[in-house]
This record gives structure tokens, sequence and C-alpha cells, in this order.
């Protein structure tokens, strides 16, 4: 590995449907690289998986870039971590022949996926962004044209904030991507409505 692609532990699952876009999986607090592996084939049979763990520990639990208090980012390591994972996805991306992924991620994986699209417009295909919240307090003005995008909140989640999922919609919106959201009945775990409705959009792309 080169030094502008870090070593991250990953799992990778060839595709059995080629015409299918790769996955990007980016698991929550304390999940790891077989996190979000049942949940990638449930929503997009036989397309290839690609999940790396992150590579920051908060109380032993990994996660994709370091926070100062709960929904308080260290923004200068999420733009270093976020960086590194660009770098990655890169290097699989030619390593293994990959279009550009379709990153699914889930709370702190959505919010590393939101600041993927920010700071490297261009290298997903698109983003299925669960319990996502808005990743920095003055975010880069980018563009995003043809960009898809499927934001799932919850309306009783205590750990976003309904207005920072609104505002991510909106400056994602205005960047130009084409972006699907829906406020489910939920707090931040994940349902059956959450696979339905990723499955849903991601048959669609």
């Amino acid at each position: 590995m080169s030094d502008t692609a870090p070593t991250l532990i990953h799992r990778f699952e060839p595709a059995t449907d080629a015409a299918r876009p790769p996955l990007l999986l980016l698991h929550g607090t304390g999940g790891d690289e077989s996190d979000l592996i049942p949940l990638g084939r449930l929503v997009a049979p036989g397309t290839a998986l690609l999940s790396p763990r992150g590579a920051v520990l908060e109380n032993g639990m990994p996660r994709f870039f370091r926070r100062l208090a709960e929904g308080v980012f260290d923004e200068d390591d999420l733009r270093r971590r976020t960086d590194d994972l660009a770098a990655f996805v890169r290097q699989q991306q030619a390593e293994r022949g990959l279009a550009a992924p379709v990153a699914l991620g889930f709370s702190n994986g959505a919010n590393i996926a939101a600041s993927l699209l920010l700071r490297h417009p261009g290298l997903l295909r698109g983003a299925a962004l669960l319990r996502a919240m808005m990743p920095f307090r003055e975010p880069p003005a980018v563009r995003l044209d043809g960009t898809e995008v499927l934001l799932l909140s919850g309306t009783n989640d205590p750990i976003v904030p309904a207005a920072s999922s609104a505002a991510l919609a909106r400056l994602l919106e205005d960047s130009g991507a084409a972006v699907t959201q829906h406020a489910l009945p939920l707090g931040h775990g994940l349902s059956q409505m959450d696979v339905a409705l990723t499955r849903g959009w991601l048959a669609a792309l």
C-alpha cells in the first residue's frame, strides 16, 4: 500500500451480478467490517461489497473519525479520515476493477459517507445515508450533479437532530444531487422500513 492509501482492515465480496454498482459499506460506532455485510446482501443481492473497518477507537469501539462529544465532530480528523478513506476506495477500485461505488452508511458511517460526497465529488456514484447528520459546520461548496442520495432519518432519533438531517438534505440538493428523503417513525436503530426503502432505491439506480 502507498502512503496515500492507508491499510484499512476490510472485507470484500465479489459481485455475482456485474450489472449492479458495488456497495461501499460503512458501519456505525462499535461496528466492524462484517457489521453491514448482511444488510448489503439484503438490499443489493449479487453486488460487490467492500466493507472497511473504521480506524479510530472510541472506548474500544471502532469509528471512522473522532468526535469531541456526541454530535460534536473533530472536523480536522474527519477531513483527514475522509481523505484516507477516499484513497483506500480508489486503490480498491484500481486493484479490483470496480466501478464507482454507492456508499451505504449507518450513523457514523453515514456521516463519513456524507463527508466523502462533499470532499471528493465524483468518487461515489451515490450514497444511502441512514441516520446521517451535517458533517461540517462550514461545508465545502461542491457540485454533485448526477449523484443520487437517499437520506433516511428517524423522527424519534435521540442522536441525530431533525434540523441537522434536514440541513444536510438541503445542502446536497443545493449542490445538485438528486435527493430522496424519508423521515421514518423510528429512533436511531434500523428497521425493515429502512431495508425496503434502501433496496427499492438501489434497484432504481
